[in-house]
């Protein structure tokens, strides 16, 4: 007779192995606030200016996972240093009475380029902004009217959040606050990846060339008209996403409104909580939106819900 026993625990092995093998990891870093010059400035798309940072300050700096984000620092009422935050034992400390508070806004690193690690040699960081014209938050007015030479404040990323790249599928979405970690998940993704990703942006103007190595099929979205944050674009496209078989690690990120039914839906469909990543990167309505914050918003809502 078949040793059924054994052909179990064959199984169960197998299934703990496979666990193993998409087991996502968390690596902390160090904080350390950084001021770092502004090297050039390149329009990738008519609202998208990339921006590249170097200087003594980037010896150090560490990144490695596709939403690696920093805390951006900006100057203030004409100053040509920003104001930047003071971090002591229990992490970032309050200014002191009287003294003007840090103006900072989140980012997502695009590009990071290590040096030699001397100060002639450290490196080179790029920062992807969505430009909306004057008058639009700090970021974006700085943004616009840049110039070689000035200053920008850095504190982070704090960590690395590292998804295996051993899923059997990956779906991935992004507005375009969101496609510079979009366009790293791609780069980052190996050969024979299959990857199904949409990134959503105002129309064909602002596509991305976006390399990979990846077995991917990409959509661009266009909202013809439609403001950010008003559209169901991506909404739809995940919808008519029908799951491929096998395990899958799914990663959408941009306005937090327009993802709460997109969560609801993926949640919907039976997958995995921990391989599902849909994080709000910013809110309308809202200034300067912690996107930690933002989601467990919407977990309250459904938990309600359910």
């Amino acid at each position: 007779m078949p040793d059924t026993h054994r052909g179990i625990d064959r199984e169960i092995d197998r299934e703990i192995d496979r666990e193993i093998d998409r087991e996502i990891d968390i690596v902390n870093y160090d904080i350390k606030p950084r001021v770092l010059d502004v090297l050039r400035t390149e329009w990738i798309t008519p609202t998208t200016v990339r921006i590249t940072f170097g200087g003594p300050d980037l010896i150090g700096f560490r990144e490695q996972s596709p939403q690696d984000h920093v805390k951006l620092f900006f100057p203030q009422g004409g100053a040509d240093l920003p104001v930047m935050p003071t971090i002591g034992p229990d992490g970032w400390e309050p200014p002191p009475p009287g003294s003007p508070r840090p103006i900072y806004r989140d980012y997502t690193v695009r590009h990071f380029r290590p040096g030699a690690g001397t100060p002639d040699d450290a490196g080179e960081l790029d920062i992807d902004f969505v430009v909306h014209g004057q008058g639009h938050g700090p970021a974006s007015s700085w943004a616009a009217r840049v110039a070689p030479g000035q200053k920008l404040g850095v504190l982070g990323p704090s960590g690395s959040i590292m998804v295996p790249y051993t899923f059997d599928w990956y779906l991935l979405g992004a507005d375009e606050t969101a496609l510079p970690a979009l366009g790293r998940w791609l780069e980052q993704l190996p050969a024979g990846a299959k990857v199904i990703a949409f990134a959503e942006v105002a129309d064909a103007r602002e596509e991305q060339h976006l390399p990979t190595d990846a077995d991917v099929t990409l959509t661009w979205l266009h909202r013809d008209g439609a403001a950010p944050g008003a559209s169901d674009v991506l909404e739809q496209a995940v919808r008519a996403v029908e799951p491929p078989p096998g395990d899958g690690f799914v990663w959408i990120a941009g306005e937090a409104g327009v993802l709460k039914p997109i969560r609801r839906h993926l949640r919907g469909l039976g997958l995995k909580r921990e391989w599902l990543d849909v994080d709000g990167y910013w809110k309308r309505g809202t200034v300067n939106l912690d996107h930690h914050d933002a989601d467990e918003d919407d977990e309250d809502d459904e938990d309600d819900e359910s």
